[in-house]
């Protein structure tokens, strides 16, 4: 399992003992982008391996890989929950997927609300449609695609959407019978409407060519410490 954390002191540790209930993790690296709040020290204290480098989700997410040494890599965020149904969708898809097969979970808010619950839908549709999944569901792929397709781009923004159209082009695509919980915290303290409709800018903005760096400019990264 592959963590990028940034100041993730307070929501590190319930994922961490999250992922002692599945039975197929047994490596997790944590890609810390200079936390100051202790995160790397929570990370090693649970037996994780952390590495250290540039902040950046995409630099980090490459560099986490880099360090794993299983057969089958886990990315997730740090301020996701996996529940029993995931663990076990995991064991299970670990157990039996072909190699070129790609897997996400479901996407589902632990925040109460009309709006969340709009957003779940949304991107229910989205990956149906368009075959996208969000990076807080999680990416479920062996080792050998994920080389074979250059894995994540070393983009500051819009890398989970580089590495699925990548693997989309190589590998097949599997959406679990699962959820992960995601916070809400970045919907939260933006409010759900504009956040939604700023993640929806910034996606037709790529989709038409924009630069992945220039769109980082309007997408400030989530820091808990603030």
């Amino acid at each position: 399992v592959i963590i990028p954390t940034l100041n993730e002191a307070a929501a590190l540790p319930g994922l961490l003992e999250d992922l002692r209930a599945v039975s197929r993790v047994d490596e997790i690296v944590v890609s810390d982008g200079g936390s100051v709040d202790g995160t790397p020290d929570i990370a090693r204290a649970a037996g994780a391996v952390v590495v250290s480098g540039p902040p950046g989700r995409g630099r980090q997410l490459r560099s986490g890989a880099r360090a794993a040494t299983r057969p089958w890599l886990v990315f997730l965020h740090a301020d996701t929950r996996m529940g029993r149904d995931a663990a076990a969708a995991l064991d299970r898809f670990i157990g039996t997927a072909p190699a070129r097969t790609y897997a996400h979970f479901g996407l589902t808010f632990d925040t109460r609300g009309v709006s969340y619950r709009f957003i779940e839908f949304g991107q229910r549709l989205r990956e149906r449609l368009l075959g996208m999944p969000y990076g807080d569901q999680g990416l479920i792929v062996s080792r050998d695609l994920y080389d074979h397709v250059g894995g994540f781009p070393d983009w500051p923004i819009m890398e989970d959407v580089g590495v699925i159209d990548r693997l989309a082009r190589h590998g097949r695509r599997l959406a679990l019978d699962a959820e992960l919980v995601t916070s809400g915290r970045r919907y939260r303290r933006e409010g759900p409407v504009r956040a939604w409709l700023r993640n929806l800018v910034l996606i037709v903005a790529f989709r038409l060519g924009a630069d992945p760096a220039a769109l980082s400019t309007r997408y400030r990264p989530e820091r808990p410490d603030q």
